[in-house]
């Protein structure tokens, strides 16, 4: 997502070439959330990460669809026009702990979709081209739909404790 006016997505193909990888990096992220969630048996928070990744994936199956009969660019990964090193629904791994809580889990999410939803804006806010704006419009109304669903699941949650951790790691001395 950058703040450089000039950078622009103005075809229909680059645009869902973006999308596209916007919602397959999501779920391989969540997926990777959710493989090391079970291997420290965080299994409540690896099961939300299931979910997050099945519908990141019916999300990409959307846009996928959406290219039929559409002649997609070939973008390198460092012309993607996004103001992160990785795709606006990516977050840094390093911000995960093992440990978390199924409501840390929620804000990563939360934190993800908005990325998501705001980058569809600016798109739609840059580009000179209708179609664009137009699919990029109903991309921000999907992801804002799933901001929406994150904060009510967010507040049917209950504070819980964090986990203990029965096996911390070992620093030599």
């Amino acid at each position: 997502m950058s703040d450089n006016p000039e950078i622009v997505i103005e075809t229909v193909g680059e645009f869902l070439v973006h999308a596209l990888e916007l919602e397959e990096a999501s779920s391989d992220h969540y997926d990777e959330l959710a493989d090391s969630m079970e291997i420290h048996n965080n299994l409540k928070v690896a099961e939300l990460f299931r979910k997050l990744g099945d519908y990141s994936r019916q999300h990409a199956k959307e846009v996928h669809e959406r290219t039929a009969g559409i002649e997609l660019p070939k973008i390198t990964p460092w012309d993607f026009k996004w103001k992160c090193p990785s795709s606006p629904e990516s977050f840094c791994m390093e911000e995960a702990s093992y440990m978390m809580t199924i409501t840390q889990a929620m804000e990563i999410a939360l934190f993800n979709e908005t990325r998501g939803r705001d980058f569809y804006q600016q798109v739609a806010d840059n580009t000179p081209n209708d179609e664009v704006r137009r699919i990029a419009l109903e991309m921000v109304e999907e992801e804002g739909w799933h901001v929406e669903m994150l904060r009510e699941w967010q507040t049917s949650l209950q504070e819980e404790p964090p986990l203990d951790d029965l096996d911390p790691p070992n620093m030599p001395e």
